[in-house]
């Protein structure tokens, strides 16, 4: 119908192929740098949330559980297992199948291969035919012993002499017989309980039959009422992925452009540093200058001073071990000491020979006017531009991405619409609604039908039970009746009675047995051989198997199932993949394989995956050469560095002096040892002179010497850093500007390869969006989107009603009345025993000799 292919198309069209195209590689080799840098992977995609699919909650609960009749349904099931215990001839239907077996004609029957195929049924088929062939016989052989019957007992035989023979275990045999006929009739009446029970079940069933049409008609109609939103809410999310690509557009400044800058100041940034690193040295350069210019005028003028006031204090000293009370013998001895150690009052460092470094100063502050750090900043922030530099310079290429975006988002919806989702879907649901009322229209004669089936299986089982009623009435007279004191010929009329009642029934039982075991035996092949070949293999899925063997139904037709639907019968369908994918609620593009109908692939290609994104970024060309990392100024302020004079400073001389120390004796430990050796002397002038010499070369040291060791400290650590400053630096200066000349090359230059390969991993990015989307909708057709689970539920519906419902009704019905027609035979033997015993005779038999008095009482 029209409806079918339109609802066919509509869900072709947001498929997707889970194989996507392979993106090319860029093969440029990476261009020569001084740090060769690997490739990078591209950086991971933003998942998106595409929500949830509106799902469809579906009413039917294809499930039967049979309650206690479930019983009686094991019972058959296990007794036709027994009759056909051989497995479902799978092969065996397929090759009769292919061989066309209803078109062959009679003389075509003695070829080999169709006898074998024959032999092969009958051989499965021969449980059926052993039992049908029993109950033939007992069809036709019944009416025919039952004539033979009659006639033989209208001539007195077969029972019908009404003479009863005197035998001493008389009363044992007529319990026997009562037992066995009690025993018999109670099986008959289990068999019509049994087969009334199936009757009534399949009544009570067929009107449980509704529910399963309603609940399945509506389920039908959610799935045309929720497909449509279902669809354009996946045609909806488009947007999601759209948006989130437009958001990176916007800041392809940021994104773009900062993995470049990240890219390149793995080169960049060290350069930088190295030359922000040298200003600071320029300052600490100028400051150690000026720390040794200070300390060298300080140390040059108070060398000068000590020596005047170490001189005078020798000379002074040298006065005052003149005095004559040095001239005695014990006084003498530590004057002559002292005054041997006054060579030592003097000068060990000489400063005033060192050069000073005026002119190295003057340099540095000449250059420092220049201020570097201002100049490597500016190529801090010039790199730093990178990102708006490359927003600027792709603002044509975005605004042509967005206009692609909108025009695929356009082309997407105009797909959408080529198929009237509405109008075939409310086509679809008014023909449900037509065939629900159709169905309905039909409730009333099913209703009528079935009650006509339910009177006749009624009328066919009081058969049974009339002749179990005379079966029963006739025990309870012939027992009730039954006398011992009486003689044959003298039994009661109840006794009497009960015996012809019991032969009324074996009458009507010869009367209806071969009627009822006819009916048996027709229900028996039939609904037994369909719960066999089709119930049982339904219910294993062995069924769809033969249905979906290839060209079996036509030599040059693959498949069954996509010739009826799609008039190709060349495409993977099978009826059984289907019902499994519509068993598991996925989607009926997946269940059907639609993805065959329609190649989506070229859909997407022309929209979302057209080659088109990947060229315009391919396309991408942006100029880096604008980039600044070190003006003319900042170069020229470093060579004049490296020749600002630093390097000629007689740094060994320098540490040389300091190395040196002040004085050639510390002065306190001079002064202590000049107090002690004052007070060896006696009391006097002398001592005291002494001691007050030591005091003033304390105070020189404290006033004189102090300051110049703390100059000479301050000194040694300026020049010692001016010497690690000047050590190589002109070689230093010329690997900073190597380094910045190489980076700014490998900027202006050779940043195409970075550019495209972070251009490319940028537009996987982008793509990426659009891969989560097309795979969302592909996941979401084959799980979400019109969920085939009626159609899954009809087909466990028909089976619940065909099987469940009817056959295994039937063949418990058969099941019973079989077993009441079988047990018919006991009943006719034991009912014309025991009559023998409840008749009334019209002879008995004599007895004169009373040697047996046991005879004469009987």
């Amino acid at each position: 119908m029209l409806w079918t292919r339109w609802l066919v198309l509509l869900l072709c069209w947001g498929a997707t192929s889970s194989e996507q195209q392979a993106e090319q590689r860029d093969g440029t080799p990476a261009v020569a740098q001084p740090d060769p840098r690997r490739q990078r992977s591209p950086p991971p995609v933003e998942p998106l949330d595409f929500g949830f699919v509106p799902a469809a909650v579906y009413d039917t609960h294809a499930y039967h559980e049979p309650g206690p009749v479930g019983i009686l349904f094991h019972m058959v099931h296990a007794f036709l297992y027994v009759v056909q215990p051989n497995s479902f001839p799978k092969d065996l239907i397929v090759k009769i199948i292919q061989q066309n077996m209803g078109g062959i004609k009679i003389e075509e029957w003695r070829k080999p291969d169709n006898v074998v195929l024959l032999l092969q049924w009958i051989y499965y088929e021969s449980g059926f035919i052993i039992c049908g062939t029993i109950g033939i016989l007992f069809v036709v052989l019944t009416p025919i012993i039952g004539m033979c019957f009659c006639v033989c007992r209208c001539c007195e035989n077969c029972g019908g002499e009404m003479h009863q023979r005197q035998r001493k275990n008389a009363d044992c045999q007529r319990g026997f017989y009562t037992a066995s006929l009690i025993a018999s009739t109670i099986f008959i009446i289990l068999g019509v309980l049994i087969a009334y029970a199936a009757n009534h079940n399949v009544s009570t069933k067929i009107k449980s039959t509704r529910r399963f049409i309603n609940t399945n008609m509506r389920d039908l109609r959610t799935f045309a009422n929720n497909t449509p939103a279902q669809i354009e809410y996946l045609t909806a999310q488009y947007t999601t992925a759209k948006h989130k690509v437009l958001s990176d557009l916007d800041n392809i400044g940021p994104l773009l452009g900062g993995r470049i800058h990240s890219q390149l100041e793995k080169e960049v940034v060290p350069s930088l540093d190295t030359a922000l690193r040298m200003a600071g040295a320029m300052r600490e350069t100028k400051e150690a200058l000026e720390s040794v210019s200070s300390s060298l005028e300080v140390l040059q003028e108070g060398t000068g001073k000590l020596r005047n006031s170490l001189s005078g204090e020798r000379a002074s000293l040298s006065n005052t071990l003149s005095d004559p009370a040095c001239t005695n013998g014990a006084v003498s001895h530590t004057c002559n000491t002292i005054r041997s150690t006054l060579s030592q009052l003097g000068i060990s460092a000489d400063f005033s020979k060192l050069a000073d470094v005026n002119h190295a100063l003057a340099n540095v502050n000449v250059i420092l006017k220049t201020d570097l750090s201002n100049i490597v900043q500016k190529g801090y922030s010039s790199f730093n531009d990178t990102p708006k530099l490359v927003k600027e310079q792709t603002k044509n290429i975005v605004a042509g991405v967005k206009n692609m975006l909108d025009k695929i988002g356009t082309e997407i919806n105009s797909f959408a619409k080529m198929f009237p989702v509405e109008a075939s879907l409310a086509n679809f649901t008014i023909f449900l609604n037509d065939g629900q009322k159709k169905i309905e229209s039909y409730y009333p004669q099913i209703d009528q039908m079935d009650f006509y089936r339910w009177i006749g299986c009624v009328a066919v089982l009081c058969t049974v039970i009339l002749v179990v009623a005379f079966n029963i009435l006739g025990l309870l007279c012939g027992t009730c009746g039954y006398d011992k004191q009486a003689t044959p010929t003298t039994r009661g009329c109840l006794s009497n009675t009960g015996g012809n009642l019991l032969m009324a029934g074996v009458g009507f039982t010869f009367i209806f047995a071969w009627v009822l075991m006819g009916i048996v035996t027709t229900l028996f092949v039939v609904s037994g051989n369909v719960e066999k070949l089709i119930c049982e293999p339904l219910a294993n899925r062995q069924l769809f198997q033969i249905i979906d063997t290839p060209y079996l139904v036509h030599p040059a037709k693959k498949n069954f199932l996509p010739g009826m639907l799609f008039q190709n019968p060349n495409i993977d369908l099978t009826l059984g993949s289907m019902y499994r994918e519509c068993y598991e609620n996925n989607g009926l593009y997946h269940a059907l394989q639609l993805e065959t109908m329609f190649n989506i692939n070229s859909f997407l290609n022309r929209t979302v995956y057209n080659k088109d994104l990947a060229n315009v970024f391919e396309s991408v060309q942006i100029d880096l050469r604008d980039i600044t990392l070190l003006e003319q100024a900042g170069r020229d302020n470093l060579l004049n560095f490296a020749n600002s004079g630093i390097g000629q400073i007689d740094y060994d001389a320098y540490l040389a002096e300091v190395n040196k120390g002040v004085t050639l004796v510390d002065l306190l430990s001079f002064s202590t040892n000049l107090e002690a050796q004052a007070d060896q002397l006696p009391r006097g002038a002398l001592e005291n002179a002494l001691k007050g010499h030591a005091s003033s070369i304390r105070q020189i040291h404290r006033e004189q010497v102090v300051p110049m060791e703390q100059a000479m400290s301050a000194m040694s650590q300026s020049i010692k850093q001016l010497q690690r400053t000047s050590n190589d630096l002109p070689a230093k200066v010329t690997n900073i500007l190597s380094a910045i000349d190489a980076v700014e090359y490998l900027i202006t230059h050779n940043a195409s390869h970075v550019v495209k390969q972070e251009t490319k991993a940028y537009t996987e990015s982008l793509v990426g969006y659009f891969k989560q989307y097309t795979a969302w909708v592909k996941n979401s057709l084959t799980a979400e989107v019109a969920q085939c689970k009626p159609i899954s539920n009809i087909v466990d519906s028909m089976e619940i009603v065909g099987c469940s419902f009817i056959v295994d009704s039937v063949n418990t019905f058969w099941f019973g009345l079989g077993g009441c027609c079988i047990l018919l035979i006991p009943s006719i033997i034991f009912s014309i025993k025991l009559a023998k015993y409840y008749r009334r005779m019209d002879t008995e038999d004599v007895f004169e000799d009373t040697s047996y008095p046991w005879l004469v009482a009987l």
